[in-house]
Parts: C-alpha cells; structure tokens; sequence
C-alpha cells in the first residue's frame, strides 16, 4: 500500500493537478457507549462484530409513579422519509443539496463537502473547513496512510527469537515473543490451527524442547499507551475499545467458554494463556440454559453461575487488560501442548540486540486487512494500522508520530496540518477533529493512487453491505454510493464516492455534530441518492 513518487516533479506535478481538480489554490490550508466497569465484565454472548463496534443506545430504567392524572400521549418526530431530487445542473444540485441539508435537523453542526473527481469542480461546500468530530470516517484517514506508506501486498509478522544457545534441545536463554503490530494476530484469520500454536510448532521444529529463561514478551514495536487520549472511561472494558499494543492476541478479547462434561463443569479460555489462571464455581444445572458472570482477580479470572446439563458450550467475551502477557501466555500455552517446557515463567521486555530467529507468522495482506476494518469499523484494527504506518526500525509508532505521518501524507493534496487534529486512528476519541474539505482532499487522493482500487473496495456499499446494507435502498444510490459510516454519541458522518447519473465519479464528505442524529442520518440518505441521480445537462 505504499507507493512513493519516483521524482520531486512527480510530487509536485500530482499535487498541483489536485489542488487544480479540487478547485482550490495551492495554499489552501482537518456510539452511544455502552457503560462497563473495567473491574467486572458480565460479557455478551456470541456478540457480533457490529455490535462490539457500535454499542446501542442506554435507555433509563428509572419509572415515575401517577397518581390520578390524564395520561399524557408523547409524539415524537419521524426523521425524515429518505427521498431525493434529480438536479440536471451544478447550479441545481447545490440548491437542492442546501434545502436537503438545512430542511430537517434540529440543531447542531454541518460540514459538507462535494467534489467530481472526474472533472475536478467543487459542486457544493458548506462548512467545509469547521473542524468537526469525524466518529468512524476517520478510519479512511487510517486506510490512506497506510496503503501509501506500505503498499497493498504488505503483511506484519510477529516474532519469536532466541538469546540464548541450543544445546541438546535445551536453550540457555530466553524466548522472545516480538510483536509487529499485527491485528489480524487472532482465530478468526487462523483456520483450524492458532497462531500461537503455529509459532510453538515452529519453536519445537527447530530443535527446543527445554527452556531454563522465561518468554518474554515484546510491545517495543508501539509506545505503550494503551488508551489512546480522548477515549471516555464509559468505553473501557467494552471490545470494541480494548486496550492497544503492538503485541495483541486476538484483537485483546478472551472468550470465556463454558460446557458440561460428566455431571461437571469445564470453563476455559478460547485462546489458551497461561496468563490468566481461571478459577470457578460454575454449578451444573438440569435442562439447557445457564448463566455465567467472569471477573476479573488479581490472580486471573473468576468464574460463577450455572450450566445446564444439555447446554451447548456457552462462550462470553472478556476484555484483556494487558495485552502483551496475554499473548505470551498463548505462546506458553502453546509451548506446553508441543512438548516444549519453559521454566522462567512470563514477563515483559525488549528483544536483545543479536538475538536469533526462532519462528514468525504473518499477517493477512494490508490490502484485505483495510477491507475488514472499513466494512465492519473495527477499531482495534485502526489504531495498531495508524501506529504501524509511522513506526520505523529505530523508532517506535505513536498515535502522535502518527498524526504528524498522516498531516505529511495529506500535504500531498494540500491539506493544511491544522485541519487535521486527531489523538487515534479509529475516530473513537473525543479529542479527534477534521474538516470535511479534508476527508474531499484524501478521497480525490486515494482514487487516484496506485492503491485507490483496494481503498474504493475497502468501504460499504448503500443498499448492500455491513454497515450501509440497510442504507439508501431502492434509490439510485443503492449499489452504486459505497461510503465509510461514522456514529457515536454526538456524530453522523459519511464518507466516500458515488457515480453521478452522466458518469461522473463524485467525492463527498457529510459530517454533522449534534444530538439530532436521526434526522441527520436521514438528511444523508437524501443527499446521497441526490448525488448519484445528479447530471450536467
């Protein structure tokens, strides 16, 4: 994903024709939460991805008793029908996008921006350089700089080295468990075989079978900031804001499974670690239901409830509050099942200088990695790629070293480094904010780079896919419109390309502040199929 320039003139020559297609002059200068307690998690059986990206709305339990009066009947406004226009002119369409975008939201904040990348005309802007809250949109801002700084066919590898000598299958020394900021590091990319069984495989296959250090693991890769600035306490503990490290085991969620087995109660971890020792209390009930609640101890995880005799294996989700010991402790566990006894236990620690490769396992292709971030808006995906991107052999990656990579990268398109001001990679972070003239500057970019046809590919289609498939249908928008959501709290943002009905491919940036997110969702799903039915006539 990452391309260079060959030349200085090439650079210059690519941001100049930009700027010129943008219509801008060469100095033209940025969910509701779910609350859990980060000490006691009851977990969510069999979650989906989209709800541990997207948390729903917390409704009031609290209940006022009447006492002889006229019931009350509360009317609450519909958002407004997603219907759309057909404007057969510029001067048309930026009408209708106006009434559109002032017609229905009540209150709050608008930056808009729409361009045509095909003729390189700035159809329509409103508030395009207020500096906005971006949510998930921010998320293409991660996709861009990482295809440009490493190229669509990139993988990341993890590492297991020794420091120590070999001597008659008895190494002298300590394994090293290096982390390369690999988020796919997780079952679900691994078919039939872990990751971490995969490296101790390799471990035993080279000839060790005793270890006298420890395995040691190694986050030097990323600045250890777990929670990246911004992100609100309400989030912590929940798998969609798990913490970040450059050494992460399974996007940093453990499931928790429980089954009956002869009359008793088996509860393990999904994946193993020697990590986090599991105790339980867990009673074997008749029939299929059951009940299980995890919490965290200071010596692992403590288990309570029931299962019922018949019950199918129940599996909880749990989030993992130090990363890179869970790791090593899947490796260890890992070790234990090939044969491979290790006697130093786990700690943590930076990979010697000089120490010899033992085993490594890579990632999925950066290119399949953007599809599954940008498709299902995983954020933990976002923060290793956005630390990764600004990482180098002798500095580690930052969420700050990052936001100065991506104001350089976006330098290339003329964007001015104040109308990016962002703390994450995700857009998780109440401290993000970019301007919607931006996100049109990296959009116009990214179609025309080498890697643009991965970027096209990575965001949702209206009509049809994850997170848009509900989104825009039966309108000219649907199959045609693929775009990037954004939502959390206070924000509604979409971001992405549609073609035009005369063909022309269209830019656009919808991003609004608010607590009317209904009618604002809305107003986007208008404008959307205004775009796609729009041509010069």
């Amino acid at each position: 994903m990452r391309r260079e320039l060959s030349s200085a003139r090439a650079v210059a020559g690519a941001t100049a024709l930009l700027l010129g297609l943008l219509g801008l002059p060469a100095t033209d200068a940025r969910a509701q939460v779910s609350e859990a307690g980060a000490g006691s998690v009851r977990a969510v059986e069999s979650a989906t991805r989209e709800a541990a990206t997207k948390a729903p709305q917390q409704r009031s339990t609290t209940r006022r008793r009447s006492v002889n009066r006229v019931p009350v009947r509360t009317v609450r406004t519909a958002p407004v029908p997603a219907t759309w226009t057909s404007p057969r002119s510029t001067g048309a369409l930026a009408a209708d996008l106006a009434g559109i975008l002032t017609a229905h939201t009540r209150g709050g904040r608008w930056g808009v921006m729409v361009v045509s990348v095909t003729r390189g005309d700035t159809l329509f802007a409103s508030n395009a350089d207020a500096l906005l809250k971006p949510a998930s949109i921010m998320k293409m801002m991660t996709t861009g700089l990482a295809l440009d700084r490493f190229g669509t066919d990139h993988k990341f590898t993890t590492h297991v080295l020794r420091d120590g000598a070999v001597n008659g299958g008895v190494l002298d020394g300590n394994l090293y468990l290096r982390g390369g900021g690999d988020p796919t590091l997780s079952l679900r990319f691994w078919q039939g075989e872990s990751p971490m069984d995969a490296l101790a495989k390799q471990v035993a296959s080279s000839g060790i079978r005793h270890v006298k250090g420890a395995v040691v693991a190694d986050e030097s890769a990323f600045e250890a900031e777990r929670i990246p600035r911004g992100w609100k306490t309400t989030y912590l503990g929940s798998a969609y804001a798990a913490p970040v490290s450059a050494l992460s085991l399974n996007e940093n969620v453990v499931w928790i499974v429980a089954r009956p087995e002869n009359g008793r109660a088996v509860v393990e971890l999904d994946p193993a670690s020697t990590a986090l020792p599991v105790t339980g209390t867990v009673q074997v009930t008749g029939g299929s239901g059951g009940r299980i609640v995890a919490r965290r101890t200071a010596d692992g995880i403590h288990v309570s409830g029931t299962i019922g005799a018949s019950s199918a294996p129940r599996r909880y989700s749990l989030v993992v509050q130090e990363p890179p010991l869970y790791a090593a402790g899947g490796l260890a566990a890992s070790l234990q099942k090939a044969g491979v006894t290790v006697d130093g236990g786990l700690r943590a620690g930076a990979t010697p200088r000089g120490a010899d490769e033992v085993a490594s396992v890579q990632s999925i292709p950066l290119a399949n990695m953007v599809s599954y971030m940008n498709r299902e808006s995983i954020n933990h995906f976002a923060e290793l790629m956005y630390r990764n991107a600004a990482r180098t052999d002798d500095t580690p990656g930052s969420a700050e070293s990052a936001q100065e990579a991506l104001r350089q990268f976006l330098g290339k398109a003329g964007v001015h480094p104040s109308h990016i001001r962002v703390a994450d990679g995700s857009g998780l972070s109440e401290a993000d904010s970019l301007t919607a003239r931006s996100m049109v500057h990296l959009l116009a970019l990214a179609h025309r780079a080498p890697w643009g046809h991965v970027f096209h590919a990575s965001m949702p289609v209206a009509g049809e896919s994850e997170l848009m498939r509900r989104r825009m249908r039966a309108s000219p928008a649907q199959g045609n419109l693929h775009a990037k959501t954004g939502t959390t709290n206070s924000v509604v943002s979409l971001a992405g390309y549609v073609t035009a009905l005369n063909g022309e491919v269209l830019a656009f940036a919808f991003i609004y502040n608010g607590n009317d997110r209904a009618n604002a969702r809305a107003t986007m799903d208008r404008m959307g199929p205004t775009l796609a039915n729009f041509s010069r006539e």
